[in-house]
């Protein structure tokens, strides 16, 4: 397992599984994908008033958290890492599909798919 982080500080912030790793690396491995890294993000909005955000983008920022795990490059803006601190990405399958999953334990509710938070 490897992990690099921008800062030591934020070691800890959030953890992104080796399910989840490999899922990110294999989406970024596809020609449309290739260079780029995967961002996620909180912005407000959803049915329980923050929402996550996955998106690509093809630099950090000098405010972004860098994760990298198995292949995988992930972003975390400072503001958002705020609202995620903690907090573990995963990708799970089950009977019904497959999708990213984000166990956040700043999260007082959220909404029944999992796409957004209260705080």
């Amino acid at each position: 397992m490897t992990e690099t982080l921008t800062d030591p500080a934020t070691a800890d912030a959030v953890e992104i599984t080796e399910s989840a790793a490999r899922r990110i690396a294999w989406v970024l491995s596809q020609d449309e994908y290739r260079g780029r890294m995967l961002r996620i993000s909180v912005s407000g909005g959803g049915c329980s008033g923050f929402q996550y955000g996955f998106t690509f983008d093809d630099s950090p920022t000098e405010a972004d958290l860098v994760i990298e795990r198995e292949g995988a490059k992930v972003l975390i803006d400072d503001v958002s890492l705020d609202m995620l601190r903690g907090s573990v990405v995963d990708y799970v399958e089950d009977m019904i599909g497959a999708s990213f999953a984000i166990r956040n334990p700043q999260a007082k509710s959220s909404c029944g798919c999992g796409n957004s938070f209260s705080t």
